[in-house]
């Protein structure tokens, strides 16, 4: 029979250090007292903190379940290479084989979690897309890109605020916002800051040439409670004004779209996709409070980068990622040279390798001992 001493030691030690990076001891700490709150009937009263403590638990209890899962399939694996071993049966090879194999890609999956190391990758994300050099092209694949990320966020199990979404001058959108949530949405989402390049043969030229175009997405951290953002209503200057209904489905014609302007920064922030004005009003504000916290941080520590990584131009010698349809096809991400040559499964939300491809090219680079 083969030996598995060694391949059951190493799941043990990836074990040991889940549980470091995981907390576990401070989560099973904390699970208690976040199962009390979660059951008192008036939390539903502030239904912001309410989802704050729902979701807490829920990631709490996650944690620790896969934890759990983990311990117990390694002590299962265990018992039964011991026994095959004292009693020389070989037919229990298979089994244990199959057993390490779909434990090796648990673990994989939960050391993912290990990348998220950012300050707010926990968080939801503000995400913001804008058409760049490219004309119709540009605006067409701007939606194209919603769509994908739409997709994705519709795959992975998030929920999705589209805020707004303006029509382009030619076709497809200008730009569009929306909010991403669920746990680690910011964290995986902030590889999906910078500049997307299109190039295929172009639907708008007559000839039939190719043409490239580009968009860009910003994605911001959005927080729910942002304590230390004080904003006086005398800096701000709201608009309210009816929505074009841009993106077709994606955004309900209403007679009130805002848009607000925070005018000593000059950022803005829009919303037209509630059912009232007060509700526009309220997510645009949210919106706003969210990137003057980017601006904060951004400020506090001198680099741009820190958070949201390096913002370029959205034209040529820009791009963080090619996605390429003619003359063959294929997505490269530039940074972690990531690539595939299923284009349509990208387009339609497949961009998880994207996103961890990413994550491990990010510590390798500020870390090169961690690959």
């Amino acid at each position: 029979m083969k030996d598995y001493s060694d391949d059951l030691a190493a799941l043990r030690r990836r074990l040991d250090e889940a549980r470091v990076y995981l907390r576990i001891d401070e989560l099973r700490e904390a699970r208690p007292q976040l199962e009390v709150e979660a059951s008192r009937p008036d939390l539903w009263d502030d239904a912001d903190q309410a989802r704050k403590v729902t979701g807490e638990l829920s990631s709490v209890v996650e944690d620790i379940e896969l934890y759990e899962r983990l311990e117990g399939g390694i002590a299962d694996g265990e018992t039964l290479f011991e026994l095959g071993r004292e009693e020389a049966d070989d037919s229990v090879e298979a089994e244990i084989a199959e057993a390490l194999e779909a434990l090796g890609t648990d673990f994989g999956e939960l050391e993912l979690r290990a990348l998220f190391t950012g300050e707010h990758d926990d968080s939801d994300a503000l995400c913001e897309l804008q058409s760049g050099e490219g004309g119709a092209d540009a605006q067409d694949w701007t939606e194209m890109l919603l769509r994908m990320y739409l997709r994705w966020a519709e795959r992975s199990g998030f929920e999705v605020e589209l805020a707004e979404a303006s029509a382009g001058s030619e076709a497809g959108l200008s730009s569009a916002s929306f909010v991403v949530r669920g746990r680690h949405a910011y964290g995986r989402l902030r590889s999906e800051h910078g500049v997307h390049r299109l190039v295929r043969i172009s639907p708008f030229n007559a000839q039939g040439k190719r043409q490239t175009a580009f968009a860009a997405l910003k994605v911001t951290p959005f927080l729910d409670d942002v304590p230390d953002i004080e904003i006086d209503e005398k800096d701000l200057r709201v608009d309210t004004y009816r929505s074009s209904g841009a993106g077709g489905q994606h955004v309900n014609v209403t007679d009130s779209a805002v848009r607000i302007t925070h005018l000593p920064t000059g950022v803005v922030t829009s919303c037209q996709n509630e059912r009232s004005q007060h509700q526009n009003k309220d997510v645009a504000m949210q919106m706003l409070r969210a990137k003057l916290a980017e601006r904060q941080r951004e400020e506090r520590e001198a680099e741009l980068s820190a958070i949201r990584g390096e913002q370029r131009s959205v034209g040529f010698g820009s791009q963080i990622r090619s996605y390429v349809l003619q003359p063959y096809q294929m997505v490269k991400d530039l940074r972690s040279e990531h690539e595939t040559g299923n284009v349509d499964a990208v387009l339609d939300g497949a961009l998880d390798g994207f996103m961890e491809a990413y994550l491990r090219w990010e510590r390798s680079a500020s870390d090169p001992a961690a690959e």
